[in-house]
């Protein structure tokens, strides 16, 4: 069965906050709805510095985090899902301390959470699960209007999530 994307339904939230996490550099995008067209309100990174302790990296991230949510009216919010295989195991468990800030932040201001494995975001983008970064950079661009593509790959990557989670917004398949 196919993926059905949503295209001009009421009940499908108004304002999607995108998210790319990583450790050093957190993507966030935020993406509305207005009449049938989506726009992008806003983008960008949130950056921890290498030599600080993990605790206070990962306070950077929820801090930078909330006051995007704090920023906008924000109806959901949409994270990319770590990759299910990691060569280097400590890397998978920085990341999902990295996730973990980033949901609480989000559970905190009482938005409702969608995850998104990294293929299932390329697919619905490019129809294609093993799209190039290239490839998504110039689906985001396409389909938000954008005069160029997005940099850096982390702020395309959080736009591509929030667009999938306003295209498959109410899809009761959209996480398998």
């Amino acid at each position: 069965m196919g993926t059905q994307l949503v295209v001009d339904r009421p009940d499908v939230a108004q304002c999607i906050l995108g998210i790319d996490p990583g450790l050093n550099i957190t993507g966030y995008a935020v993406i509305s709805r207005d009449g049938g067209n989506l726009k992008l309100c806003e983008a960008g990174v949130v950056r921890s510095r290498a030599r600080d302790t993990l605790p206070q990296r990962l306070k950077e991230i929820s801090d930078g985090v909330r006051e995007v949510i704090a920023a906008h009216p924000i109806d959901s919010v949409v994270i990319e899902q770590l990759f299910s295989h990691y060569e280097r195991p400590r890397t998978a468990i920085l990341m999902g301390h990295a996730r973990g800030v980033i949901c609480l932040a989000a559970a905190e201001a009482g938005l409702p959470i969608t995850h998104y494995e990294p293929t299932r975001v390329k697919k619905v983008m490019t129809g294609n699960g093993h799209a190039s970064k290239s490839q998504m950079q110039l689906a985001v661009k396409l389909q938000l209007s954008l005069a160029t593509v997005p940099e850096p790959a982390d702020v395309a990557d959080a736009m591509a999530v929030a667009l999938t989670g306003h295209y498959l917004a109410g899809n009761p398949l959209a996480g398998c």
